[in-house]
């Protein structure tokens, strides 16, 4: 393997890992807190609670697989620097959703904290849509799910 396809290679690794991380130091963090989900009365159409860690999963690796279609070699460096910025920011703002949600039990606030998030993911896909083309679809799972995540927010608000 040549020294280029190995870095690529690297690259790509890193990037998918970085967001596993986020999510596993998420769920550590939220630990038992997760299990009130169960407790609480549940809107309509509410998915069963092991689809969560299973939907997580692929959904941070795809955002991984994105990151590293907007920051290959050929991608000129200010618009790598905004697609890994706002990567980032969205990145963060998952991160703390889970604790206000779980870990603090602050239901409405993490509504609007999802919906942020839900803005936040449509900007990274306008971003990334001017790199990849593929970047940007690969993140129409996401956005479809925060907003399947942001519905059963606002139900078990207005539930409990």
């Amino acid at each position: 393997m040549n020294e280029r396809k190995k870095r690529n290679w690297i690259r790509l690794i890193i990037l998918i890992v970085i967001p596993l991380a986020v999510g596993m130091l998420s769920s550590f963090v939220t630990g038992d807190s997760m299990t009130m989900y169960k407790d609480y009365n549940q809107p309509p159409f509410s998915p069963p609670s092991l689809l969560f860690p299973i939907m997580w999963t692929i959904l941070y690796i795809l955002m991984g697989i994105s990151a590293y279609l907007v920051t290959g070699p050929e991608v000129p460096a200010r618009q790598k620097s905004a697609a890994l910025t706002i990567f980032a920011v969205q990145l963060v703002v998952n991160f703390f959703w889970s604790l206000l949600f779980f870990k603090m039990g602050l239901v409405l606030i993490s509504f609007f904290w999802i919906v942020m998030l839900w803005i936040l993911v449509l900007i990274m896909i306008l971003v990334f849509r001017r790199i990849s083309k593929a970047a940007a679809w690969l993140q129409l799972p996401y956005i479809i799910w925060l907003t399947i995540a942001a519905y059963l927010n606002l139900g078990i608000f207005l539930l409990n």
